[in-house]
């Protein structure tokens, strides 16, 4: 087969997240945010009351204090350190209310991925109400309690399968009570069905080819469904053999003409002609791993993001060392632009596919993003992107 049939988009549309962070980037916007009592600032900044000695969130339901009498800081700890004391109202050094609710949640659906939770007895567990719970739950984490189970399960069947287990008994250790209701609801999950997976990818065609670009080889793969790889690499030998290591026994099929519309979208990206891709993806993921995804995506053209401000967005501002992890595992570069996201000081932490392509893609966005301002300034001088053909640079 020479070409790739019809792909449908795997993903969903990014839904709105909180405001980022960096929406309260001076005085005057953080006041405004604790006027209105924003709950949305909560863990991007803290205010301080110099009357009082104490320190609250934005949503803090205290008394509004006078504008001089307020002093704000970026990190609890700076504040503590300046001598101020938490707001037993609003604790602003630990969890808010909402959030340890989800939290106890979560831990109640983890203690055993086999027991189904209902609402009720969810509800009952953390003592609010399953209406509450229902509506509380989706608004922190963005998925449903029903969701989360589903995912949960599916973590847990993935880790069998790739441990070696047959797919019957590690359907019943990951709590299926059936292989029909299995095989209904885990390939979202997997990317595959599960015997498929446990076999990797056997029964699979996958469509591959390996190019070079200006910061290496980068081989893309893909199923009847969409994109299952995106990679960069030194050469285009060790991308194939990863590939059909990780999809040992799938018929992967080198077919440059096929990947070559998609090859197309990278090397115009990596030349500063593109800021978008129209990929149509087939990956599997996790819940949590879905919505950092998602608001990687959300991350603007040029500009980088750090892990705690990305935690922050999804309502888990404790949740850092997780959102690395969702980072690291994208299997898909650029795509899911893993490479916009930086350590809280803005130094750059790992990457995938090395550190010095990086630097080369953040380059690369930030001189075609300060070309196109000052074209915009500069209308005489204004090329068209669509021919411009800069090149990011390596540090190799």
């Amino acid at each position: 087969m020479s070409a790739v049939p019809a792909m449908k988009p795997a993903m969903k549309p990014a839904e709105p997240g909180h405001t980022p962070a960096s929406e309260w980037t001076n005085d005057a916007d953080r006041w405004q945010a604790v006027t209105s009592r924003d709950a949305r600032a909560d863990g991007a900044f803290f205010y301080a009351v110099r009357t009082t000695g104490v320190f609250c969130r934005p949503s803090c339901a205290s008394r509004l204090p006078r504008r001089e009498n307020i002093e704000f800081f970026t990190e609890a700890d700076d504040a503590r350190a300046a001598g101020y004391r938490e707001c037993k109202r609003c604790r602003p050094g630990g969890l808010p209310r909402e959030l340890e609710i989800v939290r106890r949640a979560c831990a109640a659906l983890d203690a055993d991925p086999q027991e189904r939770l209902t609402l009720a007895q969810l509800g009952e567990a953390v003592h609010l109400s399953p209406f509450h719970l229902q509506r509380l739950f989706k608004r922190v984490l963005g998925v449903s309690p029903r969701q989360y189970q589903a995912a949960r399960r599916g973590a847990v069947l993935r880790d069998a399968l790739g441990g070696g287990a047959d797919v019957t008994r590690a359907s019943a250790d990951a709590g299926f009570g059936s292989s029909s209701r299995l095989y209904h609801s885990v390939p979202g999950e997997l990317g595959m069905a599960p015997s498929a997976y446990r076999r990797k990818g056997a029964g699979l065609t996958i469509h591959y080819a390996a190019t070079p670009t200006p910061i290496g080889f980068v081989l893309i793969a893909a199923t009847e469904k969409g994109i299952c790889r995106i990679a960069f690499g030194d050469d285009a030998e060790t991308l194939t053999a990863a590939l059909t290591a990780d999809f040992a026994n799938a018929q992967c099929i080198e077919d440059k003409a096929a990947i070559a519309p998609f090859a197309a979208q990278i090397d115009a990206y990596l030349h500063g002609r593109r800021e978008r891709f129209d990929l149509p993806l087939d990956i599997a993921a996790t819940a949590f791993q879905q919505r950092v995804w998602d608001a990687l995506q959300r991350i603007p053209y040029g500009e980088t993001r750090s892990y705690s401000q990305i935690a922050e967005t999804l309502g888990a501002p404790s949740a850092v060392r997780a959102v690395a992890s969702a980072c690291a595992s994208n299997p898909v570069a650029l795509a899911i632009p893993c490479h916009r996201v930086v350590q809280k000081g803005g130094s750059l932490a790992g990457y995938r596919w090395g550190l010095e392509r990086k630097v080369a893609l953040l380059d690369c966005e930030a001189r075609a993003s300060q070309g196109a301002q000052n074209g915009a300034k500069n209308p005489k001088n204004n090329r068209s992107t669509s021919n411009r053909a800069d090149t990011p640079e390596t540090a190799t």
